[in-house]
């Protein structure tokens, strides 16, 4: 198969040519091996391989008769946190994990397959997840196909480079400050962050830092989007809690017509500061957009205390990072040390090692006051608009990983992150969307908020948008689709 004509198909496209014989697993396979050996190499996104595991799933899948399957033969790759599969490293992109091997499959890794995806190997991250760009020690940085000096975003980098760069349709990705939604904003793709416990954590825990962290993938297409979270989503046996179960499949939304929509939209951050101009213009084109598609769109934002909820986030924060590296040591006997930690890390470890457990309590029960305060704006308004990030992406090296002074190595962070962590704490989904671009090429993503359990209302309109202003057509300076 060309590679130009791999690298065009999204997800479901893909699975399409194998319903009708057009392409074999087998084939899928070997095309996503040979983009991945051809590019890997330039963007850093892939940090482990499984090959053979792959091109033996490829074969027992055949190239007919099997049960019908969505993503029959269509090549995947894992995130190297929460990604676990069983036999296959799973390093959390940290020194201090090196050599670990996942003894099961992570319950989202068993869907995946159980739905025909193939996966191929595991993408860089950031270590532990903890920040918004993908520059680990362990790894190197993963550059952006768009332009190589710039950051992919984080911590799932990785697997955006790769759906960027046209290695697979579709990569694993998860979101607890916003890492699903900031690398689709830097590599130009779709990002939905999922209602809280939309899809499960299991088959051992149940949350990860008191229900910030949700699971889901990077795509290309709004319909792939959806289309995967058919495949994923519903509570397993012993969940702590689940999300409302949606009324009909999620990718009956896409096309469905989203009805006249009530739309806020924020040009400045939380507190009032400015944005990068190329930020605000991505919102006021949007605006624009949605108004032409009939939608009622006026200035507004939800009510926060931005140092109420950034304290209290940071407890949170800090102390499910402690309390990930502790169980490590508990579990394997390793413990976290100056020596295999990046500097910053060490310092975020070593906070949350002085977050009592009263100080614990007391920050969910802030973060908990804010999402009641942030949901009653959504009496009014059916999402809120904003750009997902502050700034187009920065440059690879501007957030220093092993900067130990917390203070001074966040202050870029701030800056450049003011609007995901806000939808972790409060539960809601929240979509991130391709739809503008730098005059110099870079992606600018915009995001849409919505009521917690309502992933529906955001996939009709980003597929509405999808379709007024298509983005599929781009393609970056470097990878199969160049």
């Amino acid at each position: 198969m060309p590679i130009a004509e791999y690298a065009d198909y999204d997800g479901l496209g893909l699975a399409e040519l194998v319903a009708r014989g057009d392409a074999t697993p087998g084939e899928l396979v070997e095309e996503a091996i040979r983009q991945i050996e051809a590019h890997n190499p330039t963007i850093n996104a892939v940090v482990h391989t499984m090959y053979d595991a792959a091109r033996r799933a490829a074969s027992e899948q055949g190239s007919s008769g099997d049960a019908p399957r969505p993503f029959r033969g269509v090549p995947l790759l894992l995130k190297d946190l929460l990604g676990d599969c069983a036999g296959v490293p799973t390093t959390y992109a940290s020194r201090l994990m090196v050599g670990n091997t996942a003894d099961q499959d992570h319950t989202l890794v068993a869907r995946y397959k159980a739905a025909g995806f193939i996966p191929l190997g595991k993408t860089n991250a950031s270590e532990h997840g903890i920040l918004p760009t993908t520059e680990p020690v362990l790894y190197g940085a993963a550059r952006n196909p768009w332009n190589l000096e710039h950051t992919v975003g984080g911590s799932s980098g990785g697997s955006a480079a790769a759906v960027a760069a046209g290695f697979v349709p579709i990569a694993h990705a998860n979101d607890g400050a916003g890492s699903i939604r900031i690398p689709a904003s830097c590599c130009g793709l779709v990002g939905l962050k999922p209602t809280r416990a939309r899809n499960p954590l299991g088959p051992t825990i149940g949350d990860v830092m008191g229900g910030l962290v949700v699971e889901h993938v990077v795509t290309r297409t709004v319909r792939d989007c959806a289309a995967v979270l058919d495949c994923t989503h519903g509570p397993e046996p012993g969940d702590p809690y689940a999300a409302p179960a949606p009324s009909r499949p999620f990718l009956e939304e896409v096309g469905s017509a989203p009805g006249q929509l009530r739309i806020a939209f924020s040009t400045k951050t939380i507190t009032g500061a400015s944005l990068h101009p190329e930020c605000v213009a991505a919102v006021e084109n949007t605006v624009r957009l949605c108004q032409e598609l009939g939608h009622l769109v006026d200035e507004g934002a939800p009510p926060i205390d931005r140092d109420f909820f950034a304290a209290a986030f940071m407890d949170v924060w800090t102390a499910g990072l402690t309390m990930s590296l502790d169980a490590f040591t508990l579990l394997k006997g390793r413990v976290p040390t100056e020596e295999n930690l990046e500097g910053l890390n060490w310092s975020l470890y070593r906070r949350g090692q002085e977050v009592t457990a009263s100080r614990y309590l007391m920050a969910q029960a802030m973060l908990q006051i804010c999402a009641r305060q942030i949901a009653t704006f959504y009496d009014t308004y059916d999402c809120w608009l904003t750009p997902t990030l502050a700034a187009p992406p920065l440059r690879l090296g501007v957030i220093d990983v092993n900067e130990r002074d917390i203070d001074k190595a966040f202050a870029p962070i701030m800056d450049w992150v003011p609007f995901t962590p806000i939808q972790n704490t409060t539960g809601q989904p929240a979509i991130s969307l391709p739809l503008h671009w730098t005059a110099d090429g870079l992606p600018v993503g915009v995001m849409f908020a919505g009521r917690f359990g309502d992933e529906a209302t955001l996939l009709r309109l980003a597929a509405q948008l999808e379709e007024a202003q298509p983005w599929r057509d781009r393609k970056p300076a470097v990878g199969a689709r160049a």
